[in-house]
């Protein structure tokens, strides 16, 4: 099975999107999430710093040794940036 490590590392996108699409936090529904090698990257726009984190944890809690990069912005939702 050699290339089963390959495998593994093409899955993680769909496992780190659906861990966001489990949430309860319907925010996180929307985000993107883009893996490439061993760096996982977050995007998207939520409504407070809160919820980013939340975003950060679903997914490192399946992200096994990779590095997680949290590119989300916040944005307040009702005030001018």
């Amino acid at each position: 099975h050699g290339g089963w490590a390959m495998h593994v590392q093409d899955s993680i996108q769909p496992l780190a999107a659906t861990a966001l699409r489990q949430s309860p936090i319907s925010a996180l529904h929307d985000l993107e999430v883009t893996a490439t090698g061993d760096v996982i990257i977050l995007s998207g726009r939520v409504g407070s710093y809160y919820y980013k984190q939340l975003a950060q944890e679903a997914v490192i809690s399946v992200a096994g040794q990779r590095e997680v990069v949290n590119n989300i912005r916040v944005t307040k939702p009702g005030r001018p940036s």
